[in-house]
């Protein structure tokens, strides 16, 4: 794909995570399945904290907000406190988050869920996030030349410190200067990137993002982001048209910075 120039006026990088920074086989095949195999676990032995307690509640709020849905699993409450009690509402929550885990859906109730599993995931090393290896160096180089780098994803902000903080890398959340998720708007929306330049300071045409997704490429465009879109391994195959249109990159270090001279 060879080597694609910065525009001049680009001061910030805008980074997504899944099939640009990181394999989306991380997250389809580690991630999401450890939340399968072992929410079970997870909800039994934590039942009891208040934490776990107010995961449950908003995927009980979820459940009812979702009763018209074919195949939703409601939530009840504990009308006991014996342990068959607890069981029959535990095996009701690992229903009802594996049901939403099949539609991939992405309510606020199944991330923080998922978070707070992940988060006990990565503190005990059962989970590393992996990161392809041409990206540390690449942003560290980025930062050297005077960029700001920030990251943009539909995980929540606390599930991308987690992968950054316990990478395959050791910790690397020093070389980012700031996350956004979708509580700043959804991806495929140009007012998200509006609102995120606003954000920290800049004009959207001073950012460029790199994104595996051409919706989210266009939307950023509209709004008149700088883009490339990242081809790696595993990532959705793009059409002849988007293969045309967009500035493609393979690695990180096919980008070059005119500064960096």
């Amino acid at each position: 794909m060879g080597v694609l120039p910065v525009p001049a006026e680009v001061r910030a990088i805008l980074l997504d995570i899944e099939g640009t920074t990181t394999p989306i086989a991380f997250v389809q095949d580690t991630l999401f399945p450890y939340i399968k195999d072992n929410i079970k676990e997870y909800l039994r032995a934590h039942w009891e904290e208040e934490e776990c307690q107010r995961d449950v509640g908003l995927l009980r709020k979820q459940a009812l907000e979702d009763s018209s849905l074919d195949g939703v699993v409601p939530i009840p409450l504990e009308s006991g406190s014996g342990e068959e009690e607890q069981e029959r509402v535990i095996q009701a929550v690992v229903d009802n988050v594996r049901w939403q885990m099949s539609l991939d859906r992405k309510t606020t109730a199944l991330k923080q869920l998922q978070g707070h599993m992940w988060r006990a995931a990565y503190a005990t090393g059962h989970v590393k996030g992996e990161v392809f290896e041409d990206v540390v160096p690449a942003i560290r180089k980025w930062r050297e030349a005077g960029m700001k780098i920030y990251i943009y994803s539909s995980g929540s902000i606390e599930a991308q410190k987690l992968l950054f903080g316990y990478s395959t890398e050791g910790d690397i959340l020093e070389l980012f200067d700031g996350h956004f998720d979708t509580k700043i708007g959804p991806k495929v929306e140009s007012e998200s990137y509006r609102r995120i330049a606003e954000s920290i300071g800049c004009a959207t045409n001073n950012i460029l993002f790199l994104t595996d997704v051409p919706r989210e490429a266009n939307a950023a465009e509209e709004a008149d982001t700088h883009v490339a879109v990242v081809i790696r391994p595993g990532n959705a195959g793009l059409t002849d048209d988007e293969k045309s249109y967009y500035s493609l990159i393979s690695s990180f270090t096919e980008l070059f910075l005119p500064s960096s001279t």
